[in-house]
């Protein structure tokens, strides 16, 4: 992770004087925390997490002169993710394609077996819920920058996240049975 400063320094040389080297360091920074949180969304399918994380550092390296900095820059790239994840789940809607990957494989059976019924979990979530409840506890956002990123209230963000709960435990419990 970068300082706060050299954050600045570097979107100041990519806004004023279209430095591509700076943008790469910015992405360099923030790729991992992008791709993880893109790739819980995606529920593991990497494929799609590599494209909708190129989408969203080109749109970021597109708009970076319009960056207001009212946010912090991971916290306005973890909004161009969301809606790059929103736009991908509306174009599949409109396909009538199912809208949740399939959870991959591991070697691992107990590992596998645990990670699927996350997945499985978070296929009873909707978009937003799914978000809210990754923003909180794997990415490990407070609800005021959820609220930021999702551009929603913070009574809001914890509505989502109690209904993701409650869902995912209902879940849970349906399969235990």
């Amino acid at each position: 992770m970068i300082s706060r400063i050299d954050e600045l320094k570097l979107l100041s040389q990519c806004a004023l004087a279209d430095n591509r080297d700076a943008f790469g360091r910015l992405v360099e920074a923030y790729q991992p925390q992008v791709r993880r949180f893109l790739l819980n969304l995606t529920m593991g399918d990497e494929m799609l997490t590599d494209d909708l994380a190129q989408e969203t550092f080109i749109k970021a390296y597109l708009a970076v002169r319009g960056f207001k900095g009212l946010s912090g820059f991971g916290t306005w790239l973890y909004r161009i993710a969301c809606n790059e994840y929103y736009n991908h789940i509306r174009r599949r809607a409109e396909q009538h394609l199912d809208n949740v990957p399939e959870a991959p494989t591991t070697a691992d059976q107990d590992a596998a077996d645990a990670n699927q019924t996350v997945h499985e979990a978070m296929k009873a979530l909707n978009a937003n819920e799914r978000t809210a409840v990754t923003l909180f506890y794997i990415e490990d956002r407070p609800t005021k920058q959820i609220a930021k990123i999702m551009q929603v209230p913070e009574s809001s963000v914890r509505s989502l996240l109690h209904r993701g709960r409650t869902k995912m435990a209902q879940f849970v419990e349906r399969d235990n049975h």
